[in-house]
């Protein structure tokens, strides 16, 4: 399992993601100008404050993906780790995690990898644990095979 493949893969969904979320953003602002040109009373009023709404949502969800994106562009990932932390990806008796964002499942090759964040429940137990030790996963007892 290549780290760095992942993070780039990592880094092009987020792209994808950031792009839609201003795409959506723009439209909801465009719509909300729209509303404001098009009629008068409360009706406006109505519509303009939903559009404003979808906006700000959109926003918020720009500025979230943003944020991660970028916090993938300062880590420094190290090629190997001593204990699970920030940026490690972790080979288990079931599959493979990478403490980053959370993303969820991405297929690698032929594996798939779960991306999660240190702050997620699977995260927090994997945190500062050593290749040997053992974590809950699923109900299951797991043990981590490897670091890197």
């Amino acid at each position: 399992m290549n780290k760095t493949t992942i993070i780039e893969r990592l880094k092009s969904l987020l792209d994808e993601k950031v792009s839609i979320a201003w795409n959506a953003m723009q439209a909801a602002q465009a719509s909300a100008n729209e509303e404001s040109k098009s009629s008068a009373g409360d009706k406006y009023e109505t519509g303009r404050a939903m559009a404003q709404n979808e906006r700000d949502r959109y926003a918020q969800q720009y500025e979230i993906l943003r944020q991660e994106r970028l916090q993938l562009e300062r880590q420094e990932l190290a090629a190997h780790y001593e204990r699970v932390e920030f940026g490690s990806l972790i080979e288990t008796s079931e599959g493979w995690f990478l403490i980053a964002i959370s993303v969820g499942i991405i297929p690698v090759d032929t594996e798939k990898v779960v991306v999660i964040s240190p702050g997620s429940p699977i995260g927090s137990q994997l945190l500062g644990k050593r290749i040997g030790e053992h974590f809950q996963f699923r109900g299951k007892s797991c043990s981590i095979i490897r670091i890197e």
